[in-house]
């Protein structure tokens, strides 16, 4: 503090701009007053605790401090009681800079400047809890905002109602900016068959944590079969539910579930199947969805070995009634079908 100390005795203004801290409590005291020039003026525009206000009224009372303009205090508004309302050499105001007519054009211009930027280039600004997003930094996370959203809604749908864990695995050029917004949306995606229309990016982290929802990012530097890929996780019930997701060219896809290499459109509404590896079982399903009425757009195979478990994931363009659902359950060849609405 020798430093300080041999400001103020140089100083004829001083002007206190600092937060209040433990460490700047009281800043200028009574020991401090005393050990500036005589005549000094000191303003204080910062924080009330910086100054001790019964020594200011002393030194001032003194003449060692020639006046002061505080409009901040340590108790405020400041005590009809207080010895700085005695003082003629001492300006009181109210802390009031942002109220000012020129203070409240400036920030209407700048909240239209912002909402303009949002709306017509999708640039976020200066956002309370959200990551800001400049044009070039939207220009290549956009499409992964969008399609994280919809594979944490398929990954919510596909799991479990309880799930203990969520990871999010980026790898490819993703990693090369910020992906804090694209794990917003998939929380979004993921929690709001939870919480419904109240869910959003700001929200989502928050509402995700009071589920008790343990949330983790990994990522993988090396492309490997696609340039850009996100993988998201689930732990539930003692096992893992995952899906991942790719573009092609610029066209997203659904690259996997539960492991399985499949190949699906990620939006409307998505049956997919866990049955047994036998002949005649695509058959067997298209036969049933046609006798309801449902028609199948794109339909994607997997398995893990012949006879053993495979995978059906089908486009339909509508989605099928629990009749239907019912009659496709009952086979003893179904493991389990799942309705995904995106």
């Amino acid at each position: 503090m020798e430093e300080l100390d041999e400001l103020l005795a140089a100083a004829d203004f001083i002007s206190l701009h600092t937060p209040l801290t433990t460490e700047t409590q009281h800043l200028l005291n009574a020991e401090r007053l005393a050990k500036t020039k005589r005549g000094v003026r000191i303003i204080n525009c910062a924080r009330g605790g910086l100054i001790d206000e019964q020594a200011l009224a002393g030194a001032i009372s003194s003449g060692h401090v020639a006046g002061a303009a505080l409009d901040v205090f340590e108790i405020e508004p400041l005590p009809a009681d207080s010895p700085l309302r005695k003082i003629a050499k001492l300006v009181l105001t109210p802390h009031l800079g942002a109220s000012t007519a020129e203070a409240q054009e400036s920030v209407g211009i700048e909240i239209a400047q912002s909402i303009r930027a949002v709306l017509l280039e999708g640039t976020i600004r200066n956002a309370v809890n959200m990551p800001t997003l400049d044009a070039k930094t939207l220009a290549l996370i956009g499409p992964h905002l969008r399609f994280g959203e919809k594979l944490g809604r398929f990954l919510s749908q596909l799991a479990p109602r309880r799930v203990d864990s969520l990871n999010i695995n980026y790898s490819g050029k993703v990693n090369e900016v910020d992906t804090t917004a694209i794990t917003r949306a998939v929380l979004k995606g993921f929690l709001q068959s939870a919480g419904g229309s109240e869910v959003n990016e700001v929200s989502a982290p928050a509402f995700a944590e009071s589920l008790g929802l343990k949330i983790t990012e990994t990522r993988l530097g090396a492309p490997g079969d696609y340039s850009d890929m996100l993988e998201l996780s689930a732990t539930a019930e003692g096992k893992d539910i995952s899906v991942g997701g790719a573009f092609f060219g610029v066209t997203p896809r659904i690259v996997s579930i539960n492991a399985r290499p499949v190949e699906a459109r990620p939006h409307g509404v998505i049956l997919v199947l866990e049955n047994t590896d036998r002949p005649g079982m695509v058959g067997r399903i298209g036969t049933l969805l046609g006798q309801h009425g449902v028609n199948i757009a794109t339909m994607s195979l997997s398995r893990n070995q012949a006879g053993g478990t495979a995978l059906t994931v089908l486009n339909l363009d509508s989605a099928p009634g629990e009749e239907l659902l019912e009659e496709i359950r009952g086979s003893d060849d179904i493991r389990s079908a799942q309705v995904i609405e995106l």
